[in-house]
């Protein structure tokens, strides 16, 4: 049997948030809630999660305020500038991302998840 280790960055009003806590919770799986408007990913954390979810733009919130009141909408970021942005400012990015050990997903997945804690319980 595997443990799960599990985090979830996201913020307080992000409903997507709040429903993948809730998902652990109910499965008592004990996870690192991480909130974006204290903390964001370090380079590492970023770099990590993007190789998993396809890359540095899929992790930009496109349809966010944040997103649109930067005028990135018609920049459109990208290498080391959208690394700059993020890492500078993590509530541009979707959430929410929950990450175990080196897996990662964005958005709400319970699909993945529920086959994390199949996998973990050795079912």
């Amino acid at each position: 049997m595997t443990t799960l280790n599990v985090q979830i960055w996201g913020h307080p009003k992000c409903s997507d948030t709040r429903k993948a806590e809730r998902f652990f919770k109910e499965r008592g799986v004990k996870f690192q809630p991480i909130d974006l408007t204290r903390k964001g990913p370090s380079a590492g954390e970023l770099q990590s999660v993007a190789a998993r979810v396809g890359g540095l733009a899929a992790l930009v919130d496109k349809e966010g305020a944040r997103y649109l009141a930067k005028g990135l909408k018609y920049a459109e970021p990208a290498g080391e500038r959208l690394e700059r942005l993020l890492l500078d400012d993590p509530l541009l990015l979707r959430t929410p991302i929950v990450r175990n050990g080196k897996e990662a997903t964005l958005g709400f997945r319970p699909e993945v998840w529920a086959a994390w804690v199949a996998q973990a319980k050795g079912a």
